[in-house]
């Protein structure tokens, strides 16, 4: 790997530290954008850290008022190891961690397997959540609004993992130390094996930077197994009883979290809208960093119009297909909710 693929510099943060829970647990956070800002809490993908950020976030974050923050899950970088029973456990910390950041409402953003916390979050705090956004996220492997995909397989490894996760979460931890001078070319076998339809966006030198830096720096990565056990089990609440808005954006040529789970949570969450990207893969939604925080910022703004106006399709799902690189319209979201 040329030396000059790892010259450019993952967007440095402006702050980080950690938030002590009422348990005496902590939850490590970073963060980007503007620091007066509008909160968006960021839940980074599976595995992922407080570094893991959409390149450009911080001058897209100033020009909309946002303060990007990023949490680590439990068992990654500065965040308390912990095994949550259901998903609805992490939206407790979160609610304990923003009173702890002195955050009163704020949005949420989730990539892949950062998905489905951000709708536990949004579901279990309707009364301080403005909008959520989910980037390729996953839709339930089991119960009501279960998506037939390969993600269902996760209900057979959570019974696996559920005995063994702090033990093999441990174990990859310290495999990773052993292996990072050798991270750049797993991730880029990594990237390969996405497809053409990622190869693109994950091998630009900043994307590959900001991947890497996270990684390597964060620390501990127990994480993974937890959402693995999570995943594979009831979510403990009906993203069907989401009242705020939700953004779903999801490439139809992702292959790590298929267009089936994004379509499938459009239909399932009554105040949503689907951005359906053309040709883009897993990481379509993570390079649109502009079009994410813009929407957000126009939801909170309440500047759009409202989503039951408008016309669904013969599943009920509101989608925009976004073009394959040009400007994009805002979608349109209840004013309701984000006022």
């Amino acid at each position: 790997m040329p030396e000059s693929m790892l010259e450019p510099q993952p967007d440095p943060h402006h702050d980080e530290g950690t938030v002590k829970l009422p348990d005496g647990r902590r939850l490590g956070w970073a963060s980007y954008g503007d620091p007066d800002g509008d909160p968006v809490l960021w839940f980074h993908g599976t595995p992922g850290g407080r570094y893991q950020v959409p390149v450009g976030v911080n001058p897209t974050g100033r020009s909309n008022g946002l303060r990007v923050i990023t949490v680590e899950r439990p068992g990654t970088g500065n965040s308390t190891n912990h095994g949550y029973r259901s998903l609805k456990g992490f939206a407790a910390d979160i609610d304990a961690a923003a009173d702890r950041l002195g955050l009163d409402r704020f949005a949420v953003a989730g990539l892949s397997g950062g998905g489905p916390y951000t709708l536990a979050v949004a579901h279990e705090l309707p009364d301080r959540v403005v909008t959520s956004a989910v980037l390729g996220g996953l839709a339930p492997s089991i119960g009501r609004g279960a998506v037939f995909s390969y993600t269902q397989l996760t209900t057979v490894a959570q019974a696996l993992l559920s005995p063994l996760r702090r033990t093999v979460g441990a174990m990859l931890s310290v495999g990773l130390e052993g292996v990072a001078e050798y991270s750049p070319a797993v991730y880029t076998a990594y990237a390969k094996f996405n497809g053409r339809a990622d190869l693109e966006v994950m091998m630009r030198p900043d994307v590959m930077a900001m991947f890497l830096h996270d990684i390597t720096q964060t620390g501990p990565l127990r994480a993974p197994f937890h959402d693995l056990t999570l995943f594979g089990r009831p979510w403990g609440f009906d993203p069907g009883n989401i009242e705020g808005p939700v953004l779903i954006w999801h490439g139809d040529a992702d292959h790590i979290v298929p267009l089936v789970h994004g379509r499938r949570l459009a239909k399932s969450v009554p105040n949503s809208r689907l951005m359906l990207m053309p040709g883009k893969g897993h990481f379509g939604g993570f390079s649109e960093v502009t079009d994410v925080l813009e929407t957000i910022r126009g939801v909170w703004d309440g500047a759009d119009q409202v989503t039951g106006h408008q016309r669904r399709d013969a599943d009920g799902m509101i989608t925009d297909r976004r073009p394959a690189g040009g400007t994009v319209d805002h979608p349109t979201v209840p004013t309701s909710a984000a006022s």
